[in-house]
């Protein structure tokens, strides 16, 4: 009996260390397809999707982006001084038109499939709350009393920042993180907090989370991050963003080899530095930028991708509208010896680059991975150090040696047998 109490205290000491996002996430966000203007029945399809065809594969975070609380979200961009819909403690609630289940039923929904539902969130308190002057939840102060007036977004108009050096701010948080977990949030992306850096609110954030006792995905955005703030990111949050927005444009993907080599270092479980989404397969249908179309990479352009995001171990949100995939697009998601360097890998690092050549690696379990990138303009040779014979997992054939030539912006993954 005493073997068997250590034995069970043991396990659950595991499981207590076992970090929120031990692996890199992968989902769906509505951001790249939908832009502000989801609506329930579209997450409902994508989230049938997924669970269908790619929760076999390890896929599972099913995420609404920004103003699900806007009645009359419009496309292609955002509605200024939109009246969201809230509660009467200043706590935004989805747009009853837009989501007549109401998120709660919606998780438990999404839950249903086997899939983990998550929410975007904009930095501090709606403004509409602090004009009315609202009673926080749990607290004695009201909505005017902990608002930074002066501290708003860029590029939005909905919220005013949270001054944490006011007695009652951490009830705020507090109060909106208790109505998700409620909900039955498993994942909230934070925008307007990662850059330009709001600390305070990022460490409120986290604090509130743990005080619900649910373990809730962490992201934030938007990028760069700053390299230098690595630490506390880390230590607040599950992953950050570190490009700017990331879209179906070549030039970004070539950028984002540089980015991701600066921050592998930082790159462990419960923390991932994130390059951001994938723009594949149908996008733009109601999206900030351009309009209805198959992404802009071509092929080469997207295994390219896919090889990069899953070498280094960055986090896997695919935005393109899932019922849309094509056989193609559909491969890039579910080859699972390429998506287990993303899951599994360990010590992954770029090994070299000469020009326009670049390798990484990355070792999962006790077979060893390359990717090998032509991210110019013409083809060139690349030979991958070693003895043992060489696998392609993308074509899932074996390579007769170990030198290949790839074409402009190609790429290729191999694993030694």
């Amino acid at each position: 009996m005493k073997r068997t109490w250590i034995f069970l205290v043991m396990s659950l000491a595991a499981c207590a260390a076992e970090p929120v996002a031990a692996t890199p996430p992968m989902g769906w966000n509505s951001w790249d397809s939908y832009g502000t203007s989801v609506t329930e029945a579209e997450l409902k399809t994508n989230a049938a999707y997924m669970a269908a065809k790619l929760k076999s594969h390890g896929w599972q975070y099913v995420v609404v982006d920004i103003q699900w609380s806007d009645p009359l979200a419009k496309p292609h961009g955002y509605r200024p001084n939109a009246e969201l819909a809230m509660d009467g403690y200043g706590r935004l609630i989805p747009a009853p038109n837009r989501f007549p289940s109401g998120f709660q039923s919606l998780a438990a929904w999404i839950h249903a499939q086997g899939l983990r539902f998550g929410i975007h969130i904009m930095r501090g308190i709606p403004r509409r709350a602090v004009a009315a002057n609202l009673p926080v939840f749990g607290s004695k102060v009201r909505a005017a009393d902990i608002a930074d007036i002066n501290s708003t977004c860029r590029w939005n108009t909905d919220m005013y920042g949270v001054n944490m050096s006011q007695p009652g701010a951490q009830d705020y948080y507090d109060s909106i993180l208790k109505l998700y977990a409620e909900w039955g949030v498993d994942y909230i992306k934070a925008d307007d907090i990662a850059q330009p850096f709001h600390g305070d609110e990022i460490a409120a954030l986290h604090k509130a989370i743990l005080k619900t006792g649910r373990p809730i995905v962490l992201s934030l955005s938007p990028g760069p991050a700053d390299l230098a703030k690595a630490d506390f990111y880390a230590a607040n949050a599950n992953l950050w963003r570190i490009s700017d927005d990331f879209w179906d444009l070549w030039r970004d993907l070539r950028k984002s080899f540089d980015l991701l080599d600066k921050w592998t270092p930082f790159v462990k479980p419960g923390s991932w530095p994130d390059a951001d989404m994938l723009p594949l397969g149908r996008i733009g249908i109601r999206a900030e930028r351009g309009d209805d179309r198959p992404t802009r990479f071509t092929r080469d352009e997207q295994r390219t991708l896919m090889t990069l995001w899953c070498i280094a171990r960055s986090p896997l949100m695919f935005g393109g509208d899932l019922p849309s995939n094509d056989a193609f697009t559909e491969s890039l998601l579910t080859n699972d010896e390429v998506l287990a360097a993303n899951q599994k890998g360990r010590n992954q690092h770029k090994v070299s680059q000469v020009g326009d050549l670049v390798i990484w690696t990355s070792e999962v379990g006790e077979t060893r991975y390359y990717a090998g990138f032509n991210i110019g303009e013409i083809e060139t040779d690349v030979e991958f150090p070693g003895e043992r014979p060489l696998r392609n997992v993308w074509l899932k054939a074996d390579l007769p040696g170990r030198a290949v030539r790839l074409a402009a912006h190609e790429s290729i993954m191999v694993r030694e047998r």
